[in-house]
């Protein structure tokens, strides 16, 4: 960076838009992934999701292995991996093995809600497990992935000794005071769910202890963002993203929407109000704006790292909108 001193990542739920294939969606994220790393951002991260018509990053490590073979530099990982949704050896000896194939680049942001509605997590996970012992599944990993275990000792292979970023995610406060207990880094989900923002970074911060991992606490905050050369089209393309919310509110499980020139005709006065503060920390509009906007949220959250989500059903727009908004940042 430049001028500005706070990095700037990606966080992709591989989106599969009306008129597109699941094909078409992973091409496309590959195609994201590899942009973003020639604008300079700093993390692609792909996010856990089962059982939605329109987001295909349900294999979330097998992506990643795909993403790192066609990336270069940028470092990949998940934001997250729904960690109750696995056994914690699965996991350490998936990621062990993308560090493995791609050392030096790997991330491994874990949450605790299933990603998906009830019935597929029970078909995931085969019992009611809630995420309760998610701390306790969290020291298994933390150890699997460690040298700490004897000859006989069950080990991740690979992944036993390997130095894997291990963050928490999180929407609440439940994350924030683990992540903080055990002093790892913390990444807060704003793009869905602001009104628990401010509160679980102070959660973080009061409760954080060093580790020998992380001497300070290190906060990404995620947002939405779309980005165009002008206000105009930038308001237009963020329709799907406010269709996309509708619709989830709904529970209408359909593709990606492209734009509308009428949201008006699509939603409900009480719908509107509602996503609109659902949504209030997403930014849309030019470069300038959004890179205002971004450092305001920056000096409110005292994040380290900002994330960005972008709703764009056009492909080639959702790259254009990263393009324009590193460019602008990095001045």
């Amino acid at each position: 960076m430049k001028k500005n001193q706070t990095l700037l990542s990606v966080l992709d739920l591989v989106p599969i838009g009306e008129g597109f294939s699941i094909g078409d969606a992973l091409k496309n994220s590959t195609r994201l992934a590899q942009a973003v790393e020639n604008f300079g951002f700093t993390r692609y991260w792909i996010a856990e999701h089962h059982n939605f018509n329109n987001i295909a990053s349900a294999a979330t490590s097998v992506i990643l292995s795909h993403i790192g073979a066609n990336t270069k530099k940028i470092r990949i990982g998940s934001g997250g991996i729904m960690l109750p949704n696995h056994p914690p050896l699965v996991i350490a000896e998936q990621f062990g093995t993308l560090e493995s194939l791609y050392p030096n680049r790997i991330d491994l942001g874990l949450g605790r809600a299933p990603g998906t509605d009830q019935r597929t997590a029970m078909a995931l996970r085969k019992d009611k497990n809630d995420g309760s012992d998610f701390p306790l599944m969290l020291n298994h990993l933390q150890y699997y992935l460690s040298n700490e275990g004897g000859p006989k000792a069950i080990k991740a292979v690979p992944g036993y000794g390997l130095d894997i970023p291990i963050w928490l995610l999180g929407s609440s406060t439940f994350s924030a005071k683990l992540a903080g207990q055990k002093g790892l880094p913390f990444a807060f989900a704003s793009h869905f769910a602001p009104d628990a923002m401010e509160d679980a970074i102070l959660e973080y911060k009061t409760n954080f202890v060093p580790s020998k991992s992380l001497e300070e606490p290190y906060i990404i905050i995620c947002i939405n963002a779309v980005c165009a050369s002008t206000q105009e089209e930038a308001e237009f393309l963020a329709t799907t993203e406010l269709q996309k919310f509708v619709y989830l509110h709904r529970g209408d499980d359909r593709l990606l929407p492209k734009p509308t020139d009428d949201m008006n005709s699509i939603w409900k006065d009480w719908e509107k109000e509602g996503i609109k503060h659902k949504l209030r920390e997403s930014i849309w509009g030019t470069p300038k704006f959004v890179k205002e906007r971004l450092e305001n949220l920056v000096e409110r959250t005292g994040a380290n790292e900002i994330m960005i989500n972008s709703w764009i059903h056009d492909p080639k727009k959702r790259i254009e909108s990263y393009e324009l908004i590193s460019k602008e940042w990095m001045r």
